[in-house]
């Protein structure tokens, strides 16, 4: 694995995770080689890394195919672009930076379908042929190994995460250099593909702050040195923290590969949601003056002192309340970032309504969820992204030991005869909560 970082000489990782081959973190484990801890302190938000699929075999569970085919591969991209009824947003097309009109490869869906931008497999191979990328978007809701990945890794990482993949004819490049606001990991699938990956000409970009606000920039450092030339081949991975510039050109032939982007939360975010918690105080909501000139920074600046103020001394002040309302608003980011791990509905339904004291359940991987007292303590409350379920507080043993991850007979609950621990798995299991082993 290579790191590099702004101004840094390339050099060789330290070695391998402690733990040799197997890991607490096997989705990061899988598109990270070297220690993860080393990787967490030192490269997170920090600096490049690259990968080799070598290295990343050295840590690979047993049964793990090599490389990322077990996860996308070229058939892929052609089941998805001709049976699966993609429409728009899910597909782009673009060549050396200029992105296609969906009109150009959508149409009308046919009898039976009161659809108009239906993606047309005969135009998208036009395009393709003619030099074009095909951008899948959004391939975590549409293909199953990529979203069983995404949702591990978003567990992981704490972060919301999202994956597009990228098909280049060969020789050709679909977009010029620029810089993401969100981390990338980029595993290459299918094919080569030649990496330049220069230093950041502003650090750190919030999504309000795209690379095209600084074009003139990152034109210049994109005709410098880079710090990352290479050609990445099938199963190498490279860590890109948002703010890296960086340009791909396909090798002598088709070359696909994921681009997993994390919707990093940032310190700004915790600004972001302080200041909305503070709509609570009634000076801060005041009125300016009747006929205030706005655009005078005179007439602003008393205005400007005095809620600079009144913030300072709000937030010096503890608030356990103003704390947890932070908390609920960086949470919605997070649970409302990602879905759990997909139920098949009719068999879900099923086992809901067959469930006993025999049936052995989990919880459905990626969900988020908090289990907190209900009010007088007289009932468990759980908490999950769109809404709340209420249990009775004898419950609250028992619903921890199914929420911790690992399987468990219904009638095995503690706190719980078996036939009352029947019943609240199958409430859970109709909620979507559990499934069933």
């Amino acid at each position: 694995m290579t790191t590099v970082s702004p101004g840094a000489d390339r050099s060789p990782d330290r070695g391998r995770d402690r733990g040799a081959g197997r890991s607490d973190r096997p989705a990061l484990r899988r598109v990270v080689a070297g220690d993860l801890d080393d990787f967490a302190s030192a490269a997170w938000g920090r600096e490049a890394r690259l990968s080799r699929a070598a290295d990343l075999a050295k840590h690979a569970e047993a049964d793990q195919p090599a490389a990322f085919g077990d996860l996308f591969d070229l058939a892929a991209v052609d089941e998805l672009l001709s049976r699966r009824g993609l429409r728009t947003p899910f597909l782009r097309i673009a060549k050396q930076g200029t992105v296609v009109d969906s009109r150009h490869f959508t149409g009308e869906g046919g009898v039976g379908a009161e659809v108009s931008d239906q993606v047309r497999d005969d135009r998208v191979a036009a395009l393709f042929a003619d030099g074009h990328t095909v951008v899948l978007q959004g391939v975590h809701r549409t293909w199953a190994p990529v979203a069983d990945l995404v949702t591990d890794l978003a567990a992981e990482l704490g972060h919301p995460v999202q994956t597009n993949a990228y098909i280049t004819p060969a020789s050709s490049q679909g977009f010029s250099a620029h810089y993401d606001v969100h981390d990338v990991f980029v595993l290459q699938v299918a094919g080569a593909k030649r990496w330049h990956v220069h230093a950041p000409v502003h650090p750190d970009p919030l999504r309000s702050q795209p690379w095209n606000d600084h074009a003139d920039a990152v034109a210049a450092r994109a005709a410098e040195e880079p710090l990352i030339d290479e050609v990445l081949e099938p199963g190498d991975a490279l860590y890109l923290p948002r703010g890296y510039l960086h340009s791909a050109t396909a090798q002598g032939e088709v070359s696909a590969h994921l681009t997993i982007g994390v919707h990093v939360l940032t310190r700004w975010a915790v600004v972001d949601a302080l200041l909305n918690a503070l709509t609570t105080d009634p000076e801060l909501r005041g009125s300016l003056p009747l006929g205030i000139d706005a655009a005078d920074p005179a007439a602003l600046a008393p205005h400007v002192e005095a809620v600079a103020a009144r913030l300072a001394e709000t937030l010096a002040a503890p608030d356990a309340q103003r704390t947890e309302r932070v908390a609920r608003s960086l949470r919605r980011r997070v649970w409302h970032g990602n879905r759990p791990e997909a139920v098949a509905p009719l068999a879900q339904a099923a086992a809901a309504t067959a469930a006993d004291a025999d049936t052995v359940v989990r919880v459905r991987r990626g969900l988020h969820h908090r289990l907190r007292p209900g009010a007088g303590d007289t009932a468990v409350v759980l908490e999950l992204p769109d809404r709340t379920i209420t249990l009775p507080a004898g419950t609250r043993a028992a619903c921890e030991r199914l929420l911790d991850g690992g399987p468990v007979a219904a009638g095995g609950l503690p706190g719980l005869p078996p036939d009352d621990g029947a019943v609240v798995v199958r409430r859970l299991l109709k909620e979507g909560v559990l499934v069933a082993e």
